[in-house]
């Protein structure tokens, strides 16, 4: 039985990736004085790396083998991983970065029908309540009876640690819970708990690798923007995604 929805955030609830965490790692980079800037191509190969400070770090191993690294480098990282914070969480208080589509509809259809909501991310606690409250709704973060998120537990996805983690808070076993992801690392880590997982491809991870999962889809869809689904099971298929349609799926 369907008790609870577990939603990745970056990519899955809103695109925030390239117009959110994108431009706020530049301006955290120039405001510090580092001539680095990661344009849109460039984060989409620093995606593979899950995580923000991993992914500076992995930046300048991959791409700036000429930096010299001061002898403070990880107290830099840190620096500059809460400046980006700031930059990110100024321009969702913008208005900038809208929810998916079907996701605000789906998200009251599942409260109304009794079940838990979760957040299972790998961005920082302070940006995933930034993005509830500018986005979703001012008590947005209330909607949620669980939040997972940044550096709760050590292995980031695809590690399927912060799953676990969601669903011990819960209380709940993989069988009553659906998830929600929109990159093969996500889907790595959530099926990686026993969880069967919905995928809402973005310009990022269209050509990522879905296998296993319930539904690969363009987004959630509305009534009157339907969803397109992707996967081979129901290619062509259009609709929106509401609760009775994911206990349809989840009970195959």
């Amino acid at each position: 039985m369907l008790k609870a929805l577990l939603f990745d955030v970056d990519g899955t609830l809103a695109d925030t990736e390239r117009d959110g965490h994108r431009p706020a790692f530049n301006a955290a980079f120039r405001e510090v004085g580092l001539d680095w800037d990661w344009d849109v191509p460039l984060y989409g190969e620093l995606q593979a790396v899950t995580g923000g400070k991993e992914r500076m770090r992995y930046y300048i191993e991959r791409f700036r083998p000429d930096y010299e690294k001061p002898a403070d480098f990880d107290e830099l990282v840190a620096k500059l991983h809460q400046v980006k914070t700031r930059h990110y969480t100024q321009l969702l208080a913008a208005g900038g970065i809208p929810l998916r589509p079907g996701v605000k509809r789906l998200l009251r259809e599942a409260r109304e029908a009794g079940l838990s909501l979760a957040v299972a991310t790998t961005t920082t606690p302070e940006n995933v309540t930034a993005l509830l409250r500018h986005s979703l709704a001012e008590d947005g973060a209330d909607w949620f009876t669980v939040i997972a998120a940044g550096d709760i537990v050590p292995a980031k996805k695809p590690a399927p640690d912060i799953y676990l983690w969601a669903m011990r808070q819960l209380g709940l076993r993989p069988e009553e819970c659906l998830a929600f992801e929109d990159s093969e690392n996500g889907i790595r880590a959530s099926q990686g708990a026993g969880l069967k997982t919905v995928a809402t491809v973005n310009d990022y991870t269209r050509g990522h690798d879905f296998s296993g999962a319930l539904a690969v889809l363009s987004d959630l869809g509305e009534v009157e923007a339907p969803y397109r689904r992707l996967d081979a099971a129901g290619l062509g298929e259009q609709g929106y995604v509401d609760v009775p349609r994911l206990r349809a799926w989840l009970a195959g």
